[in-house]
């Protein structure tokens, strides 16, 4: 059997940061688009629950790669860190929706 060494607590904490920083932008998203003058709620509630759903999909990507490390079974690349790319790119569409919605 062989020593892994810290690479899956290197993962599993890396995961943990990002996840963390896409809980923080979720939340202030939420509170960005729920306190502006002239948003509606559905529109409102439609970006808050895209910025927590994109947190959700984060949380579960990092939480099964992490899981995978532990387990000493390779991690298998082909979908997940493509998905995690998307999830972070749709948070600067998301961002952009934000700036144009709030300020405009």
């Amino acid at each position: 059997m062989s020593d892994p060494g810290l690479q899956p607590e290197r993962t599993t904490l890396a995961w943990r940061r990002t996840s963390i920083g896409a809980l923080a932008v979720a939340v202030l998203a939420a509170r960005a688009v729920l306190t502006a003058p002239g948003v509606g709620p559905v529109p409102g509630a439609l970006l808050a629950t895209a910025a927590l759903l994109g947190w959700v999909g984060l949380l579960v990507l990092g939480r099964r790669r992490a899981a995978a490390l532990r387990a000493g079974r390779p991690p298998v690349a082909g979908r997940t860190l493509p998905l995690a790319a998307l999830i972070i790119v749709g948070y600067a569409v998301l961002g952009t929706v934000l700036v144009l919605v709030c300020l405009g």
